[in-house]
C-alpha cells in the first residue's frame, strides 16, 4: 500500500501536510475515530478524502452544505476519484446510477446531508455497504450544548453503530471545551484522538466599531468599503430584508454589491456565489447561508453589520477572510439595537407550556409501538417542526422513547415501460408478486399512488419487500418513483413516566436552552465592549491561551473604540393597547396563548400564523423593536 504521503502528492498534488492533518489520517489508518478540531479554512476535507482512497469500503461524509458537496465532488472527479453526492438535484438516470455505483461498492467517497439518514430507501440500500469511515463535518451541530444543535445530527452516533461503521471522523472549527467532550463522547473517541491545532489566525485583525445603528451604521460600512485596498468582502447582516436593502444603499454608492439569501431562488444564489468567486473585488450582502462550503482563499475582509447571535458564529464567519494567509480585516459595526431582533427570535422559539403538554400528552397517549407525524404535530400544537424533533430527540435521549425510524406512507410511481413487459422479466413467482402489488395501486393523473401499510396488510408481505421491489425497479429505468407521507416510528422504552412531571422537566429543558442562547448573545456584546486584546478574548473562549497580545487587533493598535451606545426602547402605550384589543376582538385561534400573541406583535412567524395567513396581516410586528419579554408581559397585563 502506497504511504499517505505519497498519495498526497500523486493525487492531491501537495508536497506535504498543514499542521494536524498528518496525526489525523494516521489515526484513521490505524482504525482510531478521531475528533479534529481545525479552523475555517485549515483543510479539514483533506483529512478524510485521503483516507479514503485508502481504506477497503465508502466513506460515507455528513454535509449539511450542498455547495461543499458539489464543490468536492468536482475537485474529487476530476482526479479521477469515484465520488457522488446524493441530494434532491439529482436527475432519474443520476440517481439510478449512484444506488448501482453503491451497490457495486465502486464509490469511495459518497457526500449527504444528515437528513437523507432519514430517508428508508437510503437506509435499507446502506445496510448492504461496507462503510469503512463516516466523517461528520460540522459536527459541533450535535452538542444539545452547542451554537448551532440540530437534532438530526443527535442521532449519528447510534445510526453509526447500527450500521456497522468501521471508524468516525469528527469535523468542526468551532467547539468549545464543553462541545468538545459531547461529540468525543458520543462517538467514543479517546482524549489521545482529539486533534486540535490553534485557532490563532496571525492575518486577521479584529475591529470592533460601536455605532448607534439605523442609517448610521449604513454610512459608516459605506465608508469602509470606500477607504480600504479593493479586495473580495462579505458583509454578513441578519434579515433577508437587511441583506437586499444594504446590498442596494451599496450598489446606488458606486459599489459592486449583491445580496445572498436564502429566500432566493437556487439559481440566483448560484449565480451570485459564481460572481463573487469569480471576481477580485465584489462584495456580498448576506445571510449566513453564506460562506459555507466556499473555497475562496482571497476575501480580504468581513464585515459583520449586525451583531452575530453567538461568538461561535462570529469566529467561523471571520475565519473565511485570508486563507491565503495574506492580511485581512474583520470589523463588527456594533450596534445595541440588534440585540432586541436576536433574542426576540430565541424566545420566539422556546414552545408554550401549553403546546409541549399538548405534545407529550399525545406521544405519552399512544400504545407500546406507534408512528407520528412530526408536521403534523407541529401544526396541531404550532411549535415550528425543529423544536418538534428536538423534543422527541430529548425523549430518546432521556430513554422514555426509542426510534425505530423513519418510513414514507405513500409512494407515487411513473411507470417508464408498459408494467406487463416489466413483469416479464421475472420468474412467475416474483412477477405474480408484483403484478398483485401494483394491482393495488391507485391510478391519478400524472403519478398512481401505492399505500404501503394498506398493500403490505392486504397481501400479507412485509414493507420492506415492497420497498426494496420498488427500489429495484427505478434503478433498472421500469419507473420513477416519489415518496410521501413521512412518519416516524417509535417504541415505548419506560412505562413509568409520569406526564406532569415529563412535562415540567421538558419545559425547564427548554427554557434553560434559551437561557443559553440569550447568554452567548450577551457575550457577543461582552466581545464587543471588551477593554483589552480581541484577539486574545476571543481564543480564551474556545479554551485557548495566547502567551502575549496579538498587537494588531484595534485595541492593541491603540484605537480604544469606546462603549456601544445606549438603546432608547421604545415602551408600548395606549396606542398599542388599543391595537392589541381590537386585535383580540378578531379572535384568532393561532393567537390564543399569550406567548403566541407577543410572538406575532413581535413579527415572529409560527406554524398557526402562516396556517392562517397572519403574516400579511398589519398589526404583525407591531412590537418588533421591543424586546420580546416586554411585549409578553404587556400582552399578559392586557389580559388581567
Amino acid at each position: 500500500m502506497p504511504s499517505p504521503a505519497h498519495v498526497l502528492q500523486s493525487v492531491f498534488g501537495f508536497s506535504g501536510f498543514r499542521e494536524g492533518q498528518e496525526a489525523v489520517v494516521s489515526r484513521l489508518l490505524e482504525a482510531r475515530s478521531v475528533l479534529a478540531i481545525f479552523p475555517t479554512g485549515a483543510g479539514k476535507s483533506l483529512c478524510y478524502q485521503l483516507p479514503a482512497l485508502m481504506l477497503e469500503g465508502l466513506t460515507l461524509v455528513i454535509s449539511p452544505l450542498i455547495a461543499l458537496m458539489k464543490d468536492q465532488i468536482d475537485f474529487l472527479q476530476g482526479r479521477g476519484i469515484p465520488a457522488a453526492r446524493l441530494d434532491s438535484t439529482l436527475g432519474p438516470e443520476e440517481l439510478r446510477q449512484l444506488y448501482a455505483d453503491l451497490k457495486a461498492g465502486t464509490l469511495k467517497l459518497l457526500y449527504i446531508a444528515p437528513e437523507r439518514l432519514a430517508n428508508e430507501r437510503f437506509l435499507q440500500t446502506l445496510r448492504g455497504v461496507r462503510i469503512s469511515m463516516l466523517a461528520v463535518d460540522e459536527a459541533h451541530c450535535m452538542s444539545e450544548w452547542g451554537h448551532n444543535f440540530r437534532p438530526d445530527y443527535m442521532k449519528l452516533a447510534p445510526l453509526a453503530r447500527t450500521l456497522k461503521v468501521e471508524r468516525v471522523l469528527a469535523l468542526t472549527a468551532t467547539a468549545t471545551p464543553s462541545v468538545a467532550r459531547d461529540i468525543a463522547d458520543a462517538f467514543g473517541i479517546a482524549p489521545g484522538d482529539v486533534v486540535q491545532t490553534g485557532f490563532h489566525r496571525e492575518n486577521l485583525t479584529l475591529h470592533v466599531s460601536p455605532t448607534p445603528g439605523g442609517d448610521a451604521r449604513r454610512e459608516l460600512l459605506l465608508s469602509r468599503l470606500r477607504s480600504r485596498p479593493r479586495g473580495a468582502t462579505i458583509v454578513y447582516v441578519t434579515l433577508q430584508r437587511t441583506a437586499e436593502e444594504t446590498a442596494r444603499f451599496l450598489t446606488d454608492h458606486g459599489l459592486s454589491a449583491r445580496a445572498y439569501h436564502a429566500g432566493l431562488a437556487p439559481e440566483v444564489r448560484h449565480e451570485v456565489q459564481d460572481w463573487f468567486m469569480g471576481s477580485a473585488d465584489a462584495v456580498v450582502v448576506a445571510t449566513i447561508a453564506f460562506g459555507m462550503g466556499i473555497d475562496k482563499s482571497d476575501i480580504r475582509a468581513v464585515y459583520h453589520c449586525n451583531l452575530p447571535k453567538s461568538l461561535e458564529n462570529y469566529a467561523q464567519e471571520i475565519g473565511r477572510a485570508g486563507r491565503d494567509g495574506q492580511p485581512s480585516d474583520c470589523e463588527l459595526l456594533a450596534a445595541r439595537e440588534d440585540v432586541v431582533v436576536l433574542e426576540n427570535f430565541t424566545y420566539g422559539d422556546t414552545p408554550t407550556p401549553e403546546a409541549v403538554a399538548g405534545v407529550l400528552g399525545h406521544v405519552l397517549g399512544q400504545g407500546d409501538t406507534f408512528d407520528v407525524s412530526l408536521h403534523e404535530l407541529s401544526q396541531t400544537h404550532d411549535v415550528r417542526p425543529l423544536v418538534i424533533e428536538t423534543l422527541m430527540t430529548y425523549l430518546e435521549l432521556d430513554g422514555v422513547l426509542a426510534s425505530t425510524g423513519p418510513f414514507y406512507t405513500e409512494y407515487k410511481f411513473q411507470a417508464l415501460r408498459p408494467l406487463d413487459e416489466v413483469f416479464a422479466g421475472f420468474d412467475a413467482s416474483r412477477a405474480d408478486f408484483l403484478r398483485r402489488v401494483f394491482a393495488l395501486a391507485e391510478p391519478k393523473r400524472t403519478w398512481s399512488l401505492l399505500k404501503l401499510d394498506d398493500i403490505s396488510r392486504k397481501l400479507g408481505e412485509p414493507r420492506a419487500r415492497i420497498i426494496a421491489a420498488l427500489n429495484y425497479l427505478e434503478e433498472q429505468g421500469a419507473l420513477k418513483l416519489q415518496v410521501t407521507g413521512v412518519r416516524q416510528g417509535y417504541r415505548r422504552t419506560r412505562g413509568d413516566v409520569e406526564a406532569a412531571t415529563l412535562t415540567r422537566t421538558m419545559i425547564e429543558r427548554f427554557d434553560e436552552r434559551e437561557r443559553r442562547d440569550v447568554r452567548r448573545l450577551r457575550q457577543v456584546l461582552d466581545f464587543a465592549g471588551h477593554e483589552g486584546c480581541r484577539t486574545r478574548v476571543l481564543l480564551t473562549y474556545f479554551g485557548e491561551d495566547l502567551e502575549a497580545d496579538c498587537g494588531h487587533c484595534d485595541w492593541c493598535a491603540g484605537e480604544r473604540p469606546g462603549p456601544l451606545p445606549a438603546l432608547a426602547v421604545p415602551a408600548p402605550g395606549a396606542r398599542e393597547g388599543a391595537k392589541l384589543k381590537q386585535l383580540r376582538a378578531e379572535r384568532h385561534e393561532a393567537l390564543a396563548a399569550p406567548r403566541q400573541m407577543a410572538r406575532f406583535l413581535c413579527g415572529i412567524p409560527s406554524p398557526s400564523v402562516s396556517r392562517a395567513r397572519l403574516a400579511t396581516h398589519e398589526l404583525f410586528g407591531l412590537l418588533s423593536d421591543v424586546p420580546f419579554q416586554q411585549v409578553l408581559a404587556f400582552v399578559e397585563d392586557a389580559s388581567r
